[in-house]
């Protein structure tokens, strides 16, 4: 229902005259919630100001989607090259066929990896994906609505994985579901967007829905500090810590988590 919706808003826009080829048809819209345009340039602020990007550095997108992060991105990384890999197969043709043709330094890849949430029928265990790309190939890693959809033992090679492909001093921007004392209470007292209450593994891990955990899933922020330390990514700032557990005060929905790779 949710597809044959998006696709109805498509064909009005389109003859309203409204529609705007430079994004992907709502229908293609799978990544999220909120507006694909507001988010896209909300995160290039922050790409910019929490981890300086500069125009002329090498980026990764893990979890590129249909390009929210890409499109903002295309018009200020002029001389750096940019690599977006994702789970989808849909996404990653629009980006290829709408976003590369305009600027080459844009490229896609498809990587065929299962998620119970996204790619059930995926040919590699993220757990023991290995990034197609060199040793230390990029000045800037960034992962958005990724690490709250992976289970720990994928989301510890990712951080590995990142590490790996970071020149040294390089950074690393990740938004995820922190637990600590405040969102905890938060999220126990139903204060919380989505009920992230069930016990994966243990205490330090919740999920959303046991049955599909990668649907959503928190992680203990001790135990996430602990995983970045011991793949040298050390945290820049204090953690910049967002509404979706029902914060009053916060920067974004998610939690945000900038890093760098030790020299």
């Amino acid at each position: 229902m949710r597809r044959i919706g998006a696709a109805l808003i498509d064909s009005g826009a389109y003859l309203m005259g409204e529609k705007d080829d430079s994004i992907p048809p709502t229908r293609l819209h799978f990544v999220g919630h909120g507006s694909f345009t507001a988010i896209g340039y909300e995160f290039l602020r922050y790409f910019t100001e929490f981890a300086g990007l500069k125009p002329n550095e090498d980026v990764l997108d893990v979890g590129c989607g249909i390009g929210r992060m890409a499109i903002p991105l295309a018009n200020f990384l002029r001389q750096g090259q940019y690599r977006g890999i994702d789970i989808v197969p849909a996404g990653i043709e629009w980006c290829q066929q709408n976003i590369t043709p305009k600027h080459p330094n844009f490229r896609f890849e498809l990587s065929d990896i299962k998620n119970t949430a996204y790619n059930p029928d995926g040919r590699y265990k993220a757990s023991e994906y290995r990034f197609p790309f060199d040793d230390q190939s990029f000045d800037f890693v960034f992962l958005t609505s990724v690490f709250t959809h992976l289970v720990p033992e994928d989301a510890e090679n990712y951080l590995s994985e990142i590490s790996r492909v970071l020149r040294p001093g390089g950074r690393l921007l990740g938004t995820w579901f922190l637990l600590n004392s405040e969102s905890r209470q938060l999220v126990a007292a139903g204060r919380g967007s989505r009920p992230i209450v069930y016990e994966f593994k243990g205490k330090e891990v919740m999920v959303e829905n046991p049955a599909v955990p990668e649907a959503a899933i928190a992680f203990d922020e001790e135990l996430i500090r602990g995983i970045h330390a011991k793949y040298q990514l050390r945290l820049q700032d204090d953690i910049r810590f967002g509404k979706w557990c029902g914060r009053e005060d916060f920067v974004s929905y998610q939690d945000i988590i900038v890093a760098h790779k030790a020299p």
